[in-house]
């Protein structure tokens, strides 16, 4: 470990985040800690516990815009212990990197949310518009009572946001080389097929609901179900698991669970999948093997910022602080993002390299993390000053 004496405010409040073991849906003080960097500043405090999450929201100011830093405190599982080259909840520096559970995922775009803040508040203590933190311990987890619940309370009361950085890690080879500017829908399907069951020997006395299936498996498979647009790669049907049988060889099942999922591109311009059009074309292949089927669906809504302020004022910022133009990107899995864009037009998401998240051996560059901050507070002073 270096000297701490030497380590930027960042760094230092990075590193006193990741010694708190906040895995999921714990939030081990985290929140906290950053309250007491923000009451000083003159945040308004909101403590919002839903079920066993603590959230945050906290406000400084009244007037628009409202740009609001958006993340979470929660972690992973740390996996095998003797697995990792440091103990995950002891932050280490180690040849330029930090490692702990968290450092990438996020608790290192949590510290530079705060130390912007704080040096852009130092600096324009007069800035217009106001500044906010939207903060859960339930992303990692089942995400119901995190920020969607701290959304649903916002719009409640009429609270809308004009501009959302989340700071998932969002780098793919140098940190500054991509910007999330959405995230496809994801819908889930949980399809049950019905067959007769019965001994394998006979198969005039059984219906094998595995046979049955099969075909509009291939239809399925080699369905395009959109070509994707300016935003979205085409949207992609994938069988994640698939369980059939008794355990016995000589038994044919009486039915086959299959989950699926779809990462959909959603319409824009007419070029896109909506959630209705999805359900409609998958029941109009069932029903056309006509198949003996129960089939369950779960949703989760996409969304897209088109370029616009936001988008230019951080691509700017990053530039300048990290000398990497951005490109914009919708790909991987979803983010608390999809709940805020419910009150909220502009939302990206930005921050550390995305290589080791959820790894063992989770780390960051040290050399990476006061650009992040410079990052955030020049997207401040593009949008607030």
């Amino acid at each position: 470990m270096t000297n701490p004496a030497t380590h930027s405010k960042t760094l230092s409040l990075a590193i006193n985040l990741l010694t708190r073991r906040s895995n999921t849906p714990e939030d081990a003080g985290c929140q906290e800690l950053m309250i007491s960097h923000l009451e000083p500043l003159g945040f308004k405090i909101e403590r919002m516990r839903f079920g066993n999450v603590d959230n945050l929201y906290a406000r400084r100011g009244t007037t628009g815009p409202l740009l609001v830093f958006a993340g979470h405190t929660d972690v992973v599982p740390t996996g095998p212990l003797d697995k990792w080259h440091t103990h995950p909840f002891e932050p280490t520096i180690k040849d330029g990197m930090l490692y702990a559970r968290g450092a990438a995922d996020m608790k290192t775009s949590l510290a530079a949310f705060i130390t912007s803040i704080e040096e852009f508040i130092a600096e324009n203590p007069n800035h217009t518009g106001s500044i906010g933190l939207l903060i859960t311990s339930d992303e990692e987890g089942v995400a119901v009572d995190g920020t969607v619940k701290v959304v649903e309370a916002l719009k409640a009361r009429g609270e809308l946001i004009d501009y959302c950085i989340v700071g998932e890690p969002t780098s793919n080879k140098v940190v500054g080389d991509m910007i999330k500017n959405g995230r496809r829908g994801s819908l889930s399907g949980k399809l049950t097929v019905k067959g007769i069951q019965g001994h394998i020997a006979y198969p005039h006395l059984v219906k094998n609901p595995i046979h049955l299936v099969a075909p509009a498996i291939k239809d399925m498979v080699e369905t395009v179900w959109d070509n994707g647009n300016e935003y979205f790669p085409p949207t992609s049907w994938q069988i994640s698991n698939m369980n059939g049988g008794t355990g016995a060889t000589n038994v044919v099942p009486g039915e086959v669970e299959i989950l699926f999922n779809f990462r959909f591109c959603p319409e824009l311009n007419n070029q896109g999948s909506t959630e209705a059009n999805l359900k409609s074309r998958v029941h109009a292949i069932l029903d056309g093997h006509q198949l003996n089927y129960d089939l369950e669906w779960e949703y989760s809504p996409p969304y897209i910022t088109p370029r616009g302020n936001l988008v230019e004022a951080i691509t700017e910022a990053i530039e300048q602080a990290y000398g990497v133009t951005p490109e914009l990107s919708t790909t991987g899995g979803t983010s608390d993002g999809r709940f805020i864009a419910d009150i909220c037009k502009q939302v990206i998401e930005f921050g550390p390299l995305n290589a080791t998240i959820h790894k063992l051996n989770e780390c960051v560059g040290v050399a990476d993390i006061e650009p992040l901050k410079e990052t955030y507070k020049l997207t401040l002073q593009k949008l607030l000053k």
